[in-house]
Parts: C-alpha cells; structure tokens; sequence
C-alpha cells in the first residue's frame, strides 16, 4: 500500500479509466453498480484518499465543515466538538475546530483568511462567536452556509439551534423560590456571551412573578470559570445579610461558590444552598453534587452540524432543557439568622 498513491493507480487497478474514477469520487449518478465498487475495492487496496485541493479543482465540495468557537470551558467545548464530529462522521465529512478571541478587532479578517484557506463547506459558529458581528458580516459576505448555536442577536438571519435559557433560569430560581428561598444571590456569566444576559433575564422574571424585589445587591459578575465564582462567593456570603442560596450561571462557577462555602465552614445545603447550569461533570463530581440545569449542548452541536451538512433551508430548532435534582438544595432553614 503506497500513501501516494494516485487516481491513475486507481484506475489501472481497477481497471477503467481515470475520467471514471473521478465520476466515482464526485458522485456521478450514471455509473453502474458493478464499477462503482470495483473502483472503491480499488481506493480501497491502495489506501488512497483524494486530497481536499484535488477534490476543489474537480469542482466538487471539499468534504470539511469548520467549527469556530471562543469557549473557556473544557467541558463545554468537549461535547460540542463530540456532537459536531458526530454528524461528520455520520455524513461522510471532516471537521476542522478552530478557536478565535473574539474580543481581537481583527477576528472578522481572521474567519474569512481560515474559510478562504480550507475551503471548508460550511461553518457552525458556537457562542460567543454565534453573535460576533465581525464574524457574521465576515461569513455572509462570503456567501458560505453557516448555523449558529445559541444565538442571542439576530437569530433570523442564518439558520440556529438553541435552548431558552431565559426559561431555564426562570425554572431554577422558581425552584429555589418553591423552597422557601427568598434572599438568592445570582452569579452572572461572562459578558461576551448573550446566555448570561438570558439567565439574568430569567432569574428576574421568577423573582416578580413572585412578587419578590430584585436586589442589585445580590447579582454579582462572573466569567464563566472557577476563579469568578469564587470572587462572588466571597462578596456575596461576606455581606451583612447573605443569601440563603446562590444560583450561578454555570457549573464552574457554582463549584468555586462551593469552595467558598466549605472554607467558611457552612453546611451545603443546610446553611446554604447552591444551584449551577450546564450538567457539566464538574456537577458530579464536587461535593455535595450540583442541582443544575442540564444544557443539551452536544444533541445542540449535533442537529447544528446535521442542518448544515443537510443543506436546509432557513431553519430554527428549540430542544429542551431539564432540571436536574441533587444533593446541594435543602428548604430554608429558619432557625439560622440571615
């Protein structure tokens, strides 16, 4: 087996001509069934695979979809990838997952350099890019199918799968509330990604429903990762009046609320109770285990790839959120002093 390997080896192997074999490779409706396999037995023995450039000059598709994504999250970023390549291999096509900073004035530039160089087929963008307008003007200007996931802005302009985070920090906090729960710190994620403004949005919205005042006092900044969680922690369990629970925006950042607890001595859940989003592994394996939201996110990354490598018109998909219960929530306690 030779890895360099030609179309020309292919076709003496198999016995057909080279224009032939090309019809194979590009999908040509008219070839019988007795040669199409011949030529793949062919490909086949001598482990060839056309190369991306020769697949463009035959003026076919190249086969490859980038993801391009600016997520400190590990575990985030760990399944989204698992649900995008999991539609490619389903379908036959490469995945090229490249990161950017979406803060860089020149990010736009950069998409367009990393589409233009690939060729790749088409683009899933995650948060916080899905709503980087330099990278949205970038890749309509290309005229290059693309599908968002999670978008907050716009959402009408390219075809986008999401969940209603609104919804689902609405849902929490009616939880906390449904406990007995009226002092509930929030800690907000990072103000890049339009998901933290939804959750905020949510957590509000169930906090008048019933007829509770939202404090500004009990809303602190976070960016999505331990470290933040901890800095709110320690602001928001330091005040004169704490709160009785703390709902973070993710799962990263309810462990470092967690920490904090732990090293101010007070019992999860009985002193405090604490709530994350996402159903990360980070859920699992703190201590006491996280209630928290569980985000869909890889089945989000997957129907995303499928829409686009489906080629499907304008399209908006919803999927559902779930309230997972476990040990870090327990009723007010009233006999401790808040």
């Amino acid at each position: 087996m030779s890895e360099r390997s030609n179309i020309k080896d292919v076709s003496a192997l198999a016995g057909v001509s080279i224009k032939t074999v090309s019809r194979v490779l590009n999908g040509h409706r008219y070839v019988s069934t007795d040669t199409k396999e011949r030529v793949e037995k062919a490909m086949q023995e001598l482990g060839f695979r056309p190369s991306v450039a020769a697949r463009i000059l035959a003026g076919t598709k190249s086969g490859q979809i980038a993801l391009i994504y600016d997520n400190h999250s590990p575990y985030y970023m760990n399944q989204v990838q698992m649900g995008c390549w999991e539609a490619c291999q389903q379908a036959g096509s490469r995945l090229l997952a490249q990161p950017v900073d979406v803060a860089d004035p020149l990010v736009g530039e950069q998409v367009r350099g990393l589409v233009t160089e690939t060729h790749v087929d088409g683009v899933v963008l995650s948060s916080p890019v899905t709503d980087c307008e330099p990278v949205l003007k970038a890749l309509d200007g290309m005229d290059i199918p693309f599908v968002r996931i999670s978008p907050g802005a716009n959402r009408a302009i390219t075809s986008s799968v999401f969940m209603d985070d609104a919804q689902a920090a609405d849902d929490m906090t009616s939880y906390l509330i449904a406990k007995g729960h009226r002092q509930i710190g929030f800690v907000k994620g990072h103000s890049n990604h339009m998901a933290s403004e939804e959750r905020l949005f949510g957590y509000r919205r169930a906090l008048d429903r019933a007829g509770l005042s939202f404090e500004p006092a009990l809303v602190m900044p976070g960016a999505f990762d331990f470290e933040s969680g901890v800095v709110a922690a320690r602001h928001l369990l330091s005040a004169a009046r704490r709160p009785s629970a703390i709902f973070a925006s993710n799962d990263d950042m309810a462990a470092g609320v967690l920490s904090v607890a732990h090293d101010m001595g007070l019992d999860v859940p009985q002193d405090l109770s604490v709530v994350g989003f996402d159903d990360t592994m980070v859920a699992r394996m703190v201590w006491p285990q996280l209630t928290t939201i569980r985000q869909p996110t890889r089945e989000l990354a997957l129907e995303a790839t499928r829409l686009l490598l489906g080629g499907a018109q304008l399209t908006h998909r919803r999927l559902p959120h779930d309230l997972v219960e476990r040990a870090s929530v327990a009723p007010i306690n009233p006999d401790i002093l808040r």
